[in-house]
């Protein structure tokens, strides 16, 4: 039997991992996160091993800059 449940309607390129979409919102995701990282307090970074430093670091660093192993 047919599930009833909807599915969301998306592009096929946005869903498909390596699609532009797909990378650009990957890309926007990973500015978002280093922006919260340059927010973060002393005590916040201190719980995820970070020092504020290096926290402002990973801040600075442009959004395309992201490790070779991801698949963006």
């Amino acid at each position: 039997m047919r599930s009833t449940a909807a599915t969301p309607i998306t592009p096929i390129h946005a869903r498909r991992q390596g699609g532009w979409l797909y990378r650009m919102q990957a890309l926007l995701a990973v500015g978002r996160g280093r922006k919260r990282l340059a927010e973060m307090e002393a005590s916040q970074l201190h719980d995820i091993g970070l020092s504020q430093d290096e926290a402002l670091a990973e801040s600075a660093r442009p959004i395309w800059d992201v490790p070779p192993g991801w698949r963006l």
